[in-house]
């Protein structure tokens, strides 16, 4: 079903997301059967930087309903970089988008992503919808796997295409879980799996930012040649601090979010 208005689209991207990652569904029931309100910090999304697929083209649905472009962060090691947008009812979530860095890769590996982007149909980037529209080209189990040496990052585009990374809960609005480590604790002894790389919280009191999140749920995904079970999408928790001024931080720690990108790799 096609959508147009960004309700819609927001909608269809957390159906679309809980779908294959119902531990997110799990968690948020969860908080709400304890009374809690469950509010959303900010959606991520991936790409890669080709001219047809880039961050910018991403934005295109977000920016035409009111969002604007706030700050950007660079991921060298990974060779990434990326922007938030951020809307002026405060009540929408945040958009973080990120691209990879094709030329920064191999040529084996740049002439495989060429190759996948060149099947997406022509002006289908440009559909309202496209960044909940899944995977838009076809790809084969042993190109998953060639991508997979170079970068998680890469292999996770090619098997999943356009769909929210993750979602993000906003600690602050939470009751009963204002300290992240107690947020931790309690989806620990729930059965749920956190990633720990750079430590189970990643950020700080001084950055005005802490960040954890569970593993991505691992789901069967069918390839042109076979199946494979692959890591799919994560959840995110997020605790705001108050700035000097007194203004809740909105923005990302690149240094953080490094870290956080790892909860689907596939070595984790």
């Amino acid at each position: 079903m096609t959508v147009k208005t960004l309700s819609g689209l927001l909608d269809k991207m957390w159906k679309d997301y809980v779908e294959i990652n119902p531990l997110a569904q799990k968690i948020s029931d969860l908080f709400i059967q304890d009374g809690e309100r469950v509010e959303n910090d900010h959606i991520a999304l991936r790409t890669f930087n080709h001219p047809r697929l880039n961050i910018d083209v991403v934005a295109r649905p977000f920016i035409e309903s009111g969002y604007k472009y706030i700050g950007d962060y660079h991921f060298p090691e990974k060779k990434l970089y990326a922007k938030h947008f951020e809307h002026a009812d405060k009540n929408v979530p945040k958009i973080f988008i990120s691209e990879l860095k094709i030329e920064e890769l191999s040529t084996k590996t740049q002439v495989l992503i060429n190759g996948l982007v060149d099947q997406v149909p022509k002006g289908k980037e440009l559909e309202f919808d496209f960044v909940s529209s899944g995977r838009p080209w076809n790809v084969t189990s042993l190109q998953y796997r060639e991508l997979l040496k170079e970068s998680d990052y890469a292999a996770w585009v090619a098997a999943f295409g356009y769909r929210p990374n993750h979602f993000t809960v906003l600690i602050n609005a939470l009751k009963n879980f204002s300290d992240i480590v107690i947020l931790n604790d309690y989806l620990k002894s729930k059965g749920f799996k956190l990633n720990s790389s750079g430590g189970e919280v990643k950020g700080s009191k001084e950055v005005y930012l802490e960040q954890s999140s569970i593993l991505a749920n691992n789901i069967e995904v069918t390839f042109q040649d076979a199946k494979l079970t692959v890591p799919a999408c994560f959840y995110e928790f997020a605790k705001r601090y108050p700035m000097k001024d007194g203004t809740l931080y909105q923005g990302f720690v690149a240094a953080s979010a490094d870290k956080i990108f790892e909860s689907t790799n596939s070595g984790q």
